[in-house]
């Protein structure tokens, strides 16, 4: 036989296109992350693929091999003095997620043993985190004094903020909830979180009252737990969705209280999840229980509590510990 018969034909790569979509997939399928995530992932490497096209002069029919530490190196330097319409470059935290994405990626190919740049040698610049707001319990207080609770609306809304506090909630998690969705008496239920990971959520007594009383307080039997009040809303379903309060909507109410209340901080529903988490690590809680109960997939999310305790720890040494004379 010939002995051209015999050789074997070169491997041709797949396209990076190809296989960036593939990894999209994966990273929702497989790694059971959320859509939102899955598409962000799939922006920053589109975007990877759109600049990396440029500096090779291959647009768009890239293969793994072309990604190179050279390559690498103006891509780091293109995202550094890209800009959008305003003139405005990109955050250093949003360049840090182009760079985490495209190392993941990079895994992804050395996985299935397709040949491109070492996945190690994609260096994350280190970024300083913003700092958290968060509001100390007597601020809590002041919020909730001003919530009239002799009106369904009033006791709605104690009920959301004592939820948002007492329990660590997501926004995203507490306009998702219905009735049958927590249990009052025993004060804990399960929420299915980022990542489609179900984690459970314990309440305080007062925030279980606080519930109760608001359900006492409705006529309807819609399943929604928290009811846009608006009487204008069109009817689209029995279920009652389309009178589900919104998060923008729980925002607003959050920012109506604090302002009444007198505080000056930008105060979120976010800013009430930071609170919880510092409220329990200020009385002593472990940063891994405190992980469990925000629902972190890593502890170094929870960890940017940890200079806000600091600060804490130290006032309280200077407050309490006697000096040698």
């Amino acid at each position: 036989m010939d002995d051209m018969n015999n050789e074997e034909e070169p491997h041709v790569q797949p396209d990076l296109q190809e296989l960036i979509r593939d990894f999209v997939e994966s990273i929702e399928i497989e790694r059971g992350r959320s859509k939102k995530t899955a598409e962000n992932y799939k922006r920053y490497l589109v975007r990877f693929l759109e600049l990396a096209g440029e500096i090779t002069g291959k647009d768009y029919a890239l293969k793994p091999a072309d990604i190179t530490k050279e390559v690498l190196r103006k891509f780091r330097l293109k995202l550094n003095r890209l800009q959008d319409e305003r003139g405005e470059g990109l955050e250093a935290i949003t360049q840090a997620y182009h760079l985490v994405a495209l190392r993941g990626f990079l895994k992804y190919l050395a996985q299935r043993d397709i040949e491109s740049l070492d996945p190690a040698l994609v260096e994350l610049p280190r970024v300083t985190r913003k700092q958290v707001t968060f509001l100390h319990y007597d601020e809590v207080e002041r919020l909730l004094g001003e919530i009239d609770t002799e009106t369904e609306t009033g006791l709605r809304d104690r009920a959301i903020i004592e939820l948002l506090f007492s329990g660590g909630l997501r926004v995203s998690e507490l306009v998702k909830l219905n009735r049958d969705s927590i249990n009052l008496q025993r004060r804990e239920f399960i929420v299915r979180g980022k990542g489609n990971k179900d984690r459970p959520i314990f309440i305080s007594e007062a925030a279980a009252d606080w519930v109760e009383q608001y359900l006492d307080k409705r006529t309807d039997t819609l399943a929604p737990l928290f009811l846009n009040n608006s009487r204008h809303m069109q009817e689209v379903d029995t279920s009652g969705n389309y009178r589900r309060l919104t998060t923008r909507s729980v925002e607003r109410i959050v920012q109506k209280y604090a302002k009444l209340a007198g505080i000056t901080k930008h105060v979120s529903p976010h800013t009430l999840r930071h609170s919880f988490a510092t409220d329990l690590l200020m009385n002593g809680a472990d940063l891994r229980s405190v992980q469990a109960m925000l629902g972190h997939a890593d502890i170094s999310t929870t960890q940017i509590y940890t200079h806000v305790t600091d600060v804490h720890l130290k006032e309280v040494h200077e407050k309490f510990h006697t000096e040698t004379e």
